[in-house]
């Protein structure tokens, strides 16, 4: 089988994204970071394979603003948004950003006038195909970047570097059209999560081996005494006190107070839902020295970017999760 045009942007852009994403999963395990310079020097390959991709399908001047809309929706996030004190104060950037908006917003309106008499509904079904369908795929990437927007302010996504790695996504693989899938099922599929939301699903998906693997390391560093230590195992792994001040998790082992004024260990269950200052953790790891503790019971602190990198594998080779979910239920 030969390569066409669209087979040979879709794989450069899964090289594109496994380059990103596992450089960033690598900075975000040793450091729990990822700096913004990340983000715009892998966007610029990102922009370039999208404009590359709307020109080959030919897409008109309304297309492409509604694309720089995407973009600069998601660049917020990166950049911030000016607010009219520093458009009235004569910031050049500020003005130029503006600027930037209203263009792209020129785009989005352009669109709906020469698009809007076409059904979402009969893009999604088929039934329309050219400028429309592509125009209607290219605004659907604002709605994913508001999703991801979304749960990043009310915490669902924790980390800022995990909802700028999705938005990404989003501009680098905007629709499944953009991607070399090797399955059929998401292309003949009804309904289907965007690429970005598919790989935080597929993502996501690997959490659930966590407890498993947790289980086992514990059961082969002999770290299981008792049926507290059991509940523990599933979520928590044992470490030398001396390592936990270097090492990204939480100490789950403390010192409690008794009613009568004795002192006893005693393991949580769960990790704090705020990570303690330096000097707190400090403080309780003199207090288990204190008890001659050696081996403490911790929660490892895992970067949502480690589980999204080898997600993107099953999104390349099977796309969507719940186009091959929707069948086994029955729909």
């Amino acid at each position: 089988m030969g390569l066409t045009t669209e087979s040979i942007l879709g794989w450069t852009r899964v090289s594109v994204l496994l380059l990103t994403m596992g450089w960033a999963a690598w900075m975000d395990h040793k450091d729990r970071r990822v700096g913004n310079e990340h983000w715009m020097v892998w966007v610029k390959p990102a922009l370039f394979l999208w404009a590359l991709d709307l020109i080959a399908q030919e897409a008109d001047w309304t297309i492409f603003l509604t694309a720089s809309a995407v973009v600069a929706y998601a660049s917020t996030a990166i950049i911030g948004r000016p607010t009219l004190n520093d458009i009235f104060s004569g910031s050049r950037i500020d003005l130029l950003v503006s600027l930037w908006y209203v263009i792209s917003l020129a785009g989005i309106i352009g669109g709906s006038l020469k698009y809007g008499d076409v059904s979402p509904l009969d893009v999604l079904v088929g039934n329309e195909t050219g400028a429309a369908t592509l125009w209607w795929s290219t605004i659907s990437g604002l709605l994913t970047i508001l999703i991801i927007d979304l749960a990043w302010r009310f915490r669902l996504i924790h980390g800022g570097a995990d909802a700028k790695a999705l938005m990404l996504v989003a501009i680098l693989m905007p629709n499944w059209d953009t991607m070399p899938l090797i399955s059929e099922k998401t292309s003949d599929s009804l309904v289907a999560l965007p690429p970005a939301l598919a790989l935080l699903m597929w993502g996501g998906m690997t959490f659930i081996l966590i407890p498993f693997i947790l289980l086992i390391k514990n059961i082969l560093n002999s770290n299981i005494s008792s049926f507290a230590d059991l509940k523990l195992s599933w979520h928590a792994s044992k470490m030398k006190l001396n390592s936990v001040k270097d090492s990204h998790v939480w100490l789950l082992t403390s010192v409690m107070q008794m009613p009568d004024g004795s002192s006893k260990i005693y393991n949580k269950s769960r990790a704090p839902r705020r990570t303690p200052t330096g000097e707190e953790l400090d403080k309780s790891i003199k207090e288990l020295e204190g008890f001659d503790i050696e081996e403490v019971w911790i929660s490892y602190k895992l970067p949502l970017l480690v589980f999204l990198f080898p997600a993107i594998i099953p999104l390349a080779l099977l796309g969507d999760p719940i186009s091959h979910i929707m069948p086994l239920i029955g729909l």
